[in-house]
């Protein structure tokens, strides 16, 4: 018998197992399909998050697969569609860029200057949902779905300028802490603390 305590986990592990057939079906130009699948994705993050919150069932496994079933399914969605050619390439480059260059960081400071505590911005935050609710608005368009077209168009380039906005950002802010933090540690070391 599963523990309830398990069930954000399990949601995690779901989440992670929808890729494979939402890759597919955005593949196959299944749309209405690959909508929901994405719905569902999304929708098992928010209820496992609230139940790892309000009931306190929260896990290292969790801590660790969450935020990576997340970005496995977003990048997954920007591969697919700049791959079947429903988004312009630079945009999959840019999404792609800018968590390299975070991942890159965070592990260049965590191994080189201090323990790093993961901790999204509120433009990281902001860049996320924006770029899930583009991803949400291009396969709604492609799905036939009534929605205005300028929805697309014209979120392709608030997505493009909030993630290279949120990619500046976060190469400033923590270049900042990362040089503050060594020339605090060459100091401790001259003087012996």
């Amino acid at each position: 018998m599963i523990a309830a305590n398990q069930i954000p986990n399990i949601l995690t592990v779901i989440r992670i197992l929808l890729v494979i057939p939402f890759a597919m079906s955005v593949y196959s130009a299944q749309y209405l399909q690959a909508l929901i699948l994405f719905f569902v994705a999304g929708l098992s993050d928010g209820v496992d998050g609230f139940l790892a919150r309000q009931f306190n069932w929260k896990s290292r496994f969790g801590a660790i697969a969450d935020p990576l079933a997340d970005k496995l399914l977003l990048v997954t969605a920007y591969v697919m569609l700049a791959w079947t050619e429903q988004i312009p390439m630079w945009l999959l480059y840019l999404v792609i860029g800018r968590d390299v260059m975070i991942l890159a960081g965070a592990l260049g400071y965590h191994f080189f200057i201090s323990h790093y505590d993961i901790k999204p911005s509120w433009l990281g935050k902001t860049c996320t949902m924006l770029q899930i609710v583009y991803v949400l608005l291009v396969i709604m368009s492609l799905a036939d779905l009534p929605m205005p077209q300028w929805a697309v168009s014209e979120g392709l380039f608030v997505v493009g300028a909030i993630t290279l906005i949120s990619g500046i950002h976060y190469y400033l802010v923590w270049g900042v802490k990362a040089y503050k933090q060594r020339r605090e540690n060459e100091l401790n070391d001259k003087t012996g603390l």
